[in-house]
């Protein structure tokens, strides 16, 4: 993994990926295999030597990412320098869990380097590989990196930059080694500096976004939506609206519509939100009545608290609630009637999936791995489809990004659940049962002939987890269901790449990367 030495090399291959990036419309995320072609096609185009073909591919990552971390202002990127960079032999800097702190010497260049980023306003980190960033990122600190290090860190890094959609333009030092390397400066100072006016492509922070969206379930908010607080329904629905929970559905409604909309109100931001959460909190309410779970968020439910006839009434009224908002909303009559019909088609699907869930949970019925499969898909996967197009449709999205966005939001909730259904089964204490993980279930039925899913049944019915847990460790079950969430993360991932729109294409990606 060479770097050329010569400048003129390093610039003659990085012009031929610019021009190659720009003329196939490349949009990022790109995988290792697409990489790995351009850069055999620009190797092969310049007559450089096979052995930069790595170099070739940082370069070809680079321009596929160029116009998003461009479109990044200054005071939301990151640069990441490697602590070999400086001179060890009279290096006074101290070492803290995060880095290297520059005493400002000037014995080596990592002090100018930092000067220049920060005169621009860059976050600055001084620290190896590249866990550090992306966590800032997620956390919503920066928008984008401009990262330096040897080829070896760049080439281990690329899977989990790809997986975390990180926007990052990756500079290799000049030569491999732990200690006084050296970097093209000039090239750093032309990434540095390098900033172009985008809003279409500009990076939404899925982490700000999300903290903006908390805020709006305060309870000064959501009295203006409750026109009667001192109703006692109205109370409880309230509560259940400020109780709780990760609000994973309204920030993916805010996430399309800001993504999608030319100007983003702030007022219909907010609407789109309640709205969403107000049908995710009855059917939260509903469910606990249907499961009978005593305890949501770590308190005490509606029905044990107030009985089940107020919980099922609280949970009706907040599906009112939602309609009636939803009528509200100050959008165009064609757009009005696309999000009630998608909302309540969407209801449909939830109901008849929790129908189903609930009569074979009843009758201890194992079901098979594709009917439980279309259950998830039914339950979580419309549940997120609601949130998903409410903000894309009231943004006016283009008919070709719905659909993507249909079969995503089925491949994510299925792929959500089976998690759900694992994290269930790993973490199970004295009041978990085998209902709890019924895609484990199905799997190994699956997995056994007639004589032993006949015993499974009959363990089944007896609520028998032991015996259950055991089989599903003889079979490897667990790790089937690894395979399987792997498969249906990797089909969700597949729909985004074939979006249009890089904020919503991008924003997703973050959002996969947290959760899986």
């Amino acid at each position: 993994m060479q770097v050329p030495e010569k400048a003129l090399t390093r610039n003659r291959l990085r012009k031929a990926a610019r021009e190659l990036v720009a003329g196939r419309g490349i949009l990022p995320p790109a995988d290792f295999l697409l990489i790995s072609e351009l850069a055999n096609e620009i190797i092969a185009k310049t007559g450089t030597e096979s052995h930069f073909t790595e170099f070739a591919m940082v370069v070809c990552g680079n321009e596929i990412w160029r116009p998003v971390v461009a479109a990044t202002p200054y005071k939301r990127r990151l640069l990441l320098l490697p602590q070999c960079l400086k001179h060890n032999s009279n290096c006074v800097a101290e070492i803290d869990e995060l880095g290297l702190i520059c005493a400002g010497c000037q014995s080596c260049q990592i002090d100018s380097i930092l000067q220049k980023a920060e005169e621009l306003e860059y976050a600055t980190l001084v620290a190896e590989g590249t866990t550090v960033a992306i966590g800032l990122v997620q956390e919503g600190t920066v928008d984008a990196v401009i990262g330096i290090s040897c080829m070896s860190i760049l080439q281990r890094s690329f899977e989990t930059v790809l997986k975390s959609a990180v926007p990052v333009i990756g500079i290799p030092l000049l030569f491999e080694g732990c200690a006084e390397t050296d970097v093209d400066n000039r090239w750093l100072n032309d990434e540095l500096t390098n900033f172009q006016e985008n809003h279409q492509i500009r990076p939404v922070s899925v982490s700000v976004l999300k903290e903006r969206v908390k805020l709006f379930f305060a309870e000064e908010t959501l009295s203006r939506y409750f026109e009667t607080p001192k109703d006692k329904t109205c109370q409880l629905a309230i509560q259940s609206m400020l109780t709780g929970g990760q609000r994973i559905r309204p920030l993916l409604a805010a996430l399309a519509y800001s993504s999608y909309s030319p100007e983003v109100s702030e007022e219909l931001l907010v609407d789109l939100s309640v709205v969403v959460e107000c049908f995710h909190k009855a059917s939260l309410i509903h469910d606990d009545v249907e499961d009978n779970d005593d305890f949501r968020y770590d308190n005490e439910t509606i029905h044990k608290l107030n009985g089940t006839a107020v919980a099922i009434n609280t949970g009706d009224y907040l599906l009112g609630k939602g309609y009636e908002l939803l009528g509200k909303l100050s959008l165009p009559p064609e757009k009005l009637t696309a999000c009630f019909q998608l909302v309540a088609s969407g209801h449909v699907a939830l109901s008849l999936g929790q129908g189903a869930d609930l009569l074979a949970s009843s009758h201890k019925t194992i079901l098979s791995l594709g009917h439980q499969l279309e259950i998830f898909e039914r339950k979580t996967g419309s549940a997120i489809r609601v949130a998903l197009l409410l903000g894309a449709v009231a943004a006016g999205a283009p008919e070709s990004d719905l659909s993507v966005l249909k079969e995503f939001s089925g491949y994510f909730g299925m792929a959500y659940q089976i998690k759900d259904d694992l994290d269930e089964f790993r973490e199970a204490n004295e009041h978990t049962h085998p209902a709890d993980y019924p895609l484990l279930l199905s799997l190994l039925s699956e997995n056994s002939d007639d004589s032993l899913r006949n015993k499974i049944r009959q363990l089944y019915a007896a609520n028998n987890r032991a015996q259950l847990d055991e089989l599903i460790g003889e079979k490897e079950i667990e790790q089937k269901a690894d395979q399987l969430l792997q498969e249906y993360t990797g089909k969700a991932y597949q729909e985004l790449d074939k979006l249009k729109n890089l904020k919503m294409k991008l924003s997703l990606y973050t959002v996969l990367g947290k959760i899986f």
